[in-house]
């Protein structure tokens, strides 16, 4: 079976519990749904909440026990996109091949969608089905995408913008950017299952790789890649000046590099038998993607 066949019905349950969510959102606003549901449902590869189901197969947890956590950090995901690609932060025009939330509605509403995407990952884990795992869920969000996290990140990408950062601090700013969100999806995934403390540090080892790789991964595919495919404009971090791998390795360094972090996430997994076939391939996958 191929990687796209095991994830087709992991994506569709992540799409079926996003609708629900907003769908059951209340706005005195039209306007501000329109723009949630175009932010969410533009196309994604629901590559996070699909590595939160995937950590809860991989501890043989029930797999419906993730779609709380699957769905809150999709949101997240959503939602720092759309502030991303702001003409304050990144200023893109396209993602996923279709006008950017800014560009197809205005600004103002794109701010604010982002901010109601945001509060709705939170919300969302308030229907987690096993209470006791919440605060340390919440705890695992929270540190994430804030200013322990994502945001974190984000400043520090902003301020690296025509600055020389060595290959120690460009890590650094992904591992917040990037690779705090996929690490919390995998660990938020194994503790709604259940997961052991031994468990869980494993997989947290496999995560902390497999987000750097993916990083890694992007700024190739910025290098390498074409418009349509990716459904975004390339050469945009060169055109900003930004640090890159290529930029700072060369190419086939950074292919390296990529190969090498998976090869690490995977070995992280050694103590896990078939139940984490699916994170095996997800790790292949990203360095193996062109979109």
């Amino acid at each position: 079976m191929s990687i796209q066949d095991q994830l087709k019905p992991l994506m569709e349950r992540s799409d079926r519990q996003l609708d629900q969510i907003l769908s059951a959102s209340s706005t005195a606003s039209g306007r501000l749904l329109e723009a949630m549901r175009y932010s969410v449902f533009n196309g994604g590869k629901r590559f996070r909440p699909v590595l939160a189901y995937a950590a809860c197969q991989a501890i043989t947890g029930r797999v419906e026990s993730a779609d709380a956590s699957a769905a809150a950090v999709e949101l997240i995901h959503a939602y720092s996109l759309v502030h991303d690609d702001l003409p304050a932060m990144d200023d893109d025009d396209l993602r996923r091949g279709q006008p950017t939330c800014h560009i197809k509605f205005d600004e103002a509403t794109a701010i604010l969608a982002g901010d109601a995407l945001q509060t709705s990952a939170f919300s969302a884990l308030l229907n987690h089905p096993t209470p006791e795992h919440l605060p340390q869920l919440l705890s695992e969000l929270t540190a994430a995408s804030g200013a322990m996290g994502m945001v974190a990140g984000q400043m520090i990408d902003l301020s690296a913008v025509g600055h020389a950062l060595d290959v120690n601090a460009l890590e650094n700013m992904h591992q917040h950017k990037t690779g705090a969100l996929i690490r919390a999806s995998v660990r938020m995934g194994a503790i709604s299952g259940g997961a052991t403390a031994f468990q869980l540090n494993a997989l947290t080892t496999y995560a902390e790789a497999l987000g750097l790789a993916f990083q890694v991964q992007d700024d190739i595919l910025d290098v390498e890649g074409d418009i349509s495919t990716l459904g975004k404009q390339t050469g945009a971090d060169a055109a900003l000046d930004k640090p890159t791998y290529p930029a700072l390795l060369g190419l086939g360094q950074a292919k390296m590099k990529a190969r090498e972090l998976i090869d690490k996430g995977l070995s992280a997994l050694d103590s896990f038998g078939s139940e984490a076939d699916l994170l095996r391939e997800l790790a292949r996958y990203v360095i193996q993607r062109n979109h």
